[in-house]
């Protein structure tokens, strides 16, 4: 195994890229950030816009001065192809994020996430240092599919009914004749170029198809992020507003395990499948009703809830098999949901 030593992470001041980059440069790393700056949360109860881009960049050159900090978008493949030449690896997190936004601006979601991903696939392939590439995929490639699974209803929370499925979702699950929304459809189309260019020998690749990943420096919000979400208006005192009954579940992975799931493919590429579920897996599971419990017992605060109708694309539960991972990749998660959510607080508390 060799550690990547000159490493590209593209949304470099994402949530997940941010930490991508931080991991990195504390291994000694030369580490190139690119991102467009361009997002922005609002945070309307509170009268507040934060660009988190701009926090998360701004955190990146204090504290990694090392760091080159590259303003740029995938979109522009020219630009894209001379950033990417001299690296060894490269951790691909820029995309359009939320299924929303996706219905109300599908064009800029296929750009951002289906083209731009064949612009990094392009850009690895051509560049002469032959970078290794891991894509931030999602398992809303799946669709209603996952819906399709009988699922039963417990005090708390959803669970399947089927015990085919008691570890969870395989990268084997079916991803046609289902209903997709345009994100689920865009990072589906990423997902199989990656699987494409990895299979024909064009570029090491895999896909890692993300469950609800969380941590320090995420500012989440309804259309992105639950976890951070819930967390924040419950520290703030904000009013809270669940789609559906609350009973939905998700696995949920600290980011920080999460890039150790990227550097374990990247450290070794070579011959590992090219798709993977990532998540806490069956071991690491909350109920969105569970989780405000569990808040509460770590602030001593609950928010007000209301609740509105389920969303489109939405699933009752999602939850990774995350086998292939620990046996391909030798990995599993370490940091429990409680002790990450301590860390989250701590973080929020102090930024």
């Amino acid at each position: 195994m060799s550690n990547p030593k000159n490493v590209l992470v593209t949304g470099g001041a994402g949530f997940v890229g941010s930490h991508a980059v931080e991991y990195y440069a504390e291994r000694g790393a030369n580490v190139t950030a690119l991102d467009n700056l361009s997002r922005v949360e609002t945070l309307e109860k509170a009268d507040e816009t934060r660009n988190t881009a701009a926090y998360n960049w701004e955190y990146i050159e204090e504290t990694y001065p090392e760091v080159d900090l590259v303003e740029a978008d995938i979109r522009d493949h020219e630009r894209l192809e001379s950033v990417v030449e001299g690296h060894d690896a490269i951790v691909h997190t820029a995309g359009q994020v939320a299924v929303t936004a996706s219905l109300t601006d599908p064009r800029t979601d296929f750009e951002v996430n289906a083209e731009g991903t064949f612009n990094v696939l392009e850009a690895a392939r051509k560049a002469d240092s032959d970078p290794s590439v891991v894509l931030a995929s999602t398992n809303k490639v799946y669709g209603d599919n996952v819906n399709e699974i009988p699922v039963r209803e417990e005090a708390t929370r959803y669970w399947y009914d089927d015990p085919e499925y008691d570890r969870g979702i395989p990268e084997t699950l079916s991803i046609d004749d289902c209903e997709h929304t345009p994100y689920g459809v865009s990072k589906l189309a990423a997902d199989l170029y990656v699987q494409d260019y990895a299979e024909r020998g064009e570029v090491d690749a895999a896909a890692f198809r993300m469950s609800c990943i969380y941590g320090t420096r995420q500012f989440g919000n309804e259309d992105q992020g639950w976890v951070a979400h819930f967390a924040i208006s419950t520290l703030r005192d904000e009013p809270l507003t669940i789609f559906g009954d609350g009973k939905q579940v998700r696995d949920v992975l600290y980011v920080k395990d999460l890039i150790r799931a990227y550097d374990a493919f990247l450290s070794d590429p070579t011959g590992k499948p090219s798709v993977y579920n990532i998540g806490g897996g069956d071991e690491n599971t909350t109920s969105l009703l569970e989780f405000l419990d569990l808040l509460e017992e770590k602030t001593g605060s609950r928010p007000d809830l209301s609740f509105d109708e389920w969303r489109e694309g939405d699933q009752k539960v999602y939850v990774s098999d995350i086998s292939r991972a620990r046996e391909e990749l030798d990995w599993e998660p370490q940091v429990d949901f409680a002790d990450g959510i301590e860390r989250f607080v701590d973080w929020y508390d102090d930024r």
